[in-house]
């Protein structure tokens, strides 16, 4: 499961993320992240299902916000013009096209971007 954790200015200098992991006993992948001394954002992934309760419920312990990203892939079919410049560049084979259209495994997906940049039609966005 991904989850997007949302830093305040009051978090950036603290040690969240290191404290989930120690706190549950869970191994949580980085996926992405954003930070400055502002605030920011981490998208990480929760690899065992089993664990993502608890791991939620120690990152709102902390004080940061979380959200589970469900779907965070949107395609544009208007347009799409099915041309798979997409498929490629994906480094984790979340994209396929399959006659005239693409179709994406969101669970595959780890936000990398390559087939945004890859779009010539800009159909892809990424929520």
């Amino acid at each position: 499961m991904k989850l997007k954790v949302i830093y305040e200015k009051k978090h950036v200098d603290k040690p969240v993320l290191a404290s989930v992991v120690l706190k549950t006993g869970t191994l949580v992948n980085i996926l992405e992240a954003k930070m400055s001394p502002g605030g920011g954002e981490i998208l990480v992934d929760v690899p065992k299902a089993e664990y993502v309760g608890k791991v939620i419920e120690a990152f709102k312990e902390e004080g940061v916000t979380v959200k589970e990203l469900t779907k965070h892939f949107e395609l544009d079919i208007s347009r799409c013009v099915a041309c798979g410049a997409c498929v490629s560049p994906c480094p984790v084979d979340a994209i396929k096209l399959t006659g005239q259209a693409i179709e994406v495994d969101e669970g595959k997906c780890v936000r990398c971007q390559a087939c945004v940049h890859a779009c010539p039609m800009r159909a892809i966005k990424l929520l």
